[in-house]
Order: structure tokens, then sequence, then C-alpha cells
């Protein structure tokens, strides 16, 4: 059997968690990615028994697999700031437990931001602030998955060496994992284009983190060049960084049923839906495999 990536978008859960995974299913994705509660808003509504079900009935009759959530905006475990530092605590803490209750198996987040501080400090913070989360949310099967960025002004995870320290940090590395952004890296300076430029960047995050702890990826063009160090998500083969890159991602056999995630902007285009506009590019970029020849007994 033919092994391919997992295609899904983010979805907005309006009118119900459920809402997101029916979504997907009439846009045949095969994985949905969501926030488990306003993501502008530090604490959210509790899940009711019928929010759960409802998603996860939704869930298993669409077939979707590998369900995520990304965790709010708000947060930020790199703030020197001990108020906002402990409410970013408290916030990943809920977000992990909610998450568990719907049954998804990765929450996405931005490693912070160290504003007034130093990358080291910024770092550290984050690492100890995963440690308590992890420690208040000991048999939660759930994972925290950290998100490469584009590195506007004090953001951390623009640099794979941030990512490293952190799983090199954090007591409970075997809790995390990595979503690796494409609009993200290449905005960051990793370059993805020609198969040398794809195979030099993978073999870059390989020596440096290590391409197993990718779990997710989500799938961007950039409006941005590369190096801007802008975050700015561009529709599929768009942007500055065209249909290539996408065409390498897709097609990379250690990527065979990793979930990725559309995060372009929603709307229509000619009465069409843009994310089954860009699902429809992405899915022409995957290569058929070719059948294996076995050899003639002799």
């Amino acid at each position: 059997m033919i092994q391919l990536p997992l295609l899904g978008s983010h979805l907005s859960i309006a009118g119900g968690y459920y809402k997101a995974a029916d979504t997907a299913a009439s846009l045949g994705m095969d994985t949905v990615q969501i926030f488990s509660k306003n993501n502008n808003q530090w604490k959210g509504k509790p899940l009711s028994d019928d929010d759960v079900r409802l998603f996860r009935e939704a869930v298993e009759r669409a077939g979707l697999r590998r369900p995520c959530a990304h965790d709010s905006y708000l947060i930020n475990l790199a703030s020197p700031d001990d108020v906002v530092w402990q409410k970013s605590i408290d916030a990943l803490i809920d977000e992990l437990q909610r998450a568990e209750r719907l049954g998804l198996v990765g929450v996405v987040m931005h490693p912070g931001s160290f504003v007034s501080s130093t990358e080291e400090a910024g770092l550290q913070r984050i690492a100890t602030a995963i440690d308590q989360v992890h420690q208040q949310t000991r048999g939660i099967q759930c994972q925290l998955w950290l998100e490469t960025t584009a590195g506007q002004g004090t953001n951390l995870g623009h640099r794979f060496e941030h990512i490293a320290t952190l799983l090199g940090t954090v007591k409970a590395s075997d809790r995390l994992g990595v979503c690796v952004d494409s609009c993200h890296i290449f905005a960051a300076g990793y370059p993805l284009q020609t198969p040398d430029e794809y195979n030099a960047t993978m073999s870059e995050f390989d020596r440096t983190i290590g391409i197993d702890r990718i779990c997710a990826w989500h799938l961007n063009d950039s409006k941005k060049p590369l190096g801007s160090r802008v975050d700015r998500h561009e529709h599929i083969g768009r942007g500055c960084l065209g249909l290539e890159p996408f065409r390498h991602i897709l097609n990379d056999p250690r990527f065979a049923e990793t979930p990725m995630y559309l995060e372009t902007e929603k709307g229509e285009e000619e009465g069409e839906d843009l994310d089954a506009i860009n699902l429809r590019v992405l899915k022409s970029l995957i290569q058929p495999k070719a059948p294996s020849r076995r050899k003639k007994a002799t």
C-alpha cells in the first residue's frame, strides 16, 4: 500500500468543534488542525461531554488521522515578565488537557519571544516552562510540537539550533515534536526551491535536530522573500516559494503519513473554496510511485 502525506487545513470550530471535522471531510482532507478555544483569549469555555463526543464521532466518521490543535497566540513561554510567563504556563496546560480530551495527537506551539532579555535567557525560560507544563500533565499522550518560526522581532525558533537547544534541555523531551512551517523556514533564510537547496536544508535540519523529530508540516507559500524574517502566508504556488518546494516535501518518502496542514487565507475564489483550490494544487504535485517489480523465479 502506497503511503502518502496526510493533507488537511486549519479549520474553524465556529458552531461546534465537530464542524471542523465535517468541513475537512467535505473538502476531501485526511486530517485537520483546530484551535481548542478562542485563540485570542487566555481562558476558554470548558469543554462539554457533548463537545468531545460530537468531535470524536465526526473525526471517526470522516476517517481523519492525526488531528492537532494550535495553541493561543497570547502564550509566550519566553517572556521575561513573570505574570505573562505564569499565565502562559497555565494556558498551555489547559491547551494540552483540552487536546487530550478531544483525542488530538499534538498541540503546535510557537516557542516564544524573548522581548527585552536575550536569546539564551529566552530559550532557558521556555525549557523551564515546558518542564512545568509536563509535570502538571503527567499521563497525557498528546505532545507539544515546537513550530519553526520566521524570526520576526525577538521570536525564537527561526534557527534550527533554537529548536535543538529546547529538545536537548527539556527533561521529558520524548513528549516534544517539531512542526516545520515551509513559509517560516524560507523567511528565516533556509532555501527550499531547487532539489539541491531542499536537500541541503533538510540535511542541516537532520544534523541539528533530527528528521525523526518532525511530527507535522504547515504548508504555506510566502509573500516575502528568502531571509526576510517576515511571516506572511500566501496561497500555494502564488508566492516567493513557488510550487517546487511543495513538490519536494510532498514526495519526500520520509514524510509519508506525516500530517501537513494548510494555514492559508480562507474564503472563495470564483465560487470555489480557497482550501479546496490549495488542496488540489498540492495533490497535483504528488508523483505516483512506480510499482515494484519482482523477479520471476527461475
